[in-house]
């Protein structure tokens, strides 16, 4: 019920923010709309008695209703949790600063956008990795190292654009781990920063929306 209050009675100017910090999975998808064959999920507090919530269910209630004017801002840090709005183009970034879209619209052709408004999602891992807890970030108790990273990056005046909220995640994350490398607090592998972004329309190229940087200035107060 939550999610549903999120998005009721939104109208043009409204700014929302979704934020998740806990466990994620994934299931496989028997409708062909993912790319991967599996779906992403979230695990609540009571996933055991009532069930994960599905990518499916949060694409339908707080992405494909969003009408024009309204942008939602998602800061999803879980497992697995890449593409957990299913949102229909996604944004990956190398260490250097350097990204390229991808398109993750489904192969049934079934439209996973807004009915107008914008959405963006910022994810602890890509869909088939694993989100990590650590004190190397904190130095003082374990915390959730995308929240982390991404709070962090606020506060410290790094939010004038997307681009230049990950580079500051990724060089926290790396110095924290001794270079990035394995061998850290962080559990195995490189905890990998995605930005998913959605723009209205129906074919949205490098020249018809997308440029590097877009502008954060409707980012709520962390």
């Amino acid at each position: 019920m939550a999610l549903y209050w999120l998005v009721q009675g939104c109208q043009p100017g409204d700014s929302l923010l979704f934020h998740y910090s806990g466990h994620g999975s994934r299931q496989r998808n028997y409708n062909g709309d993912e790319i991967d064959g599996f779906d992403e999920t979230l695990c609540p507090l009571d996933f055991e008695t009532q069930g994960m919530i599905v990518d499916d269910e949060i694409n339908t209630t707080i992405v494909r209703p969003l009408p024009h004017g309204v942008k939602l801002h998602a800061i999803i840090d879980a497992c697995h949790s890449g593409t957990v709005l299913d949102l229909p183009f996604l944004c990956r970034m190398n260490r250097s600063g350097q990204y390229v879209w991808e398109d993750h619209r489904p192969p049934s052709g079934v439209w996973k956008g807004t009915s107008g408004g914008e959405v963006f999602s910022f994810s602890g891992c890509d869909d088939d990795q694993t989100s990590a807890d650590t004190s190397a970030l904190s130095q003082i108790t374990s915390t959730g190292a995308m929240t982390f990273c991404f709070i962090q990056a606020i506060e410290r005046g790094h939010a004038a654009t997307y681009g230049s909220i990950l580079n500051a995640m990724r060089s926290a994350i790396r110095n924290a781990g001794g270079g990035g490398g394995g061998g850290s607090d962080f559990g195995g592998g490189t905890v990998t920063s995605l930005i998913s972004m959605l723009l209205t329309g129906g074919s949205v190229g490098v020249g018809g929306g997308f440029r590097q940087g877009a502008t954060i200035d409707s980012l709520p107060v962390i």
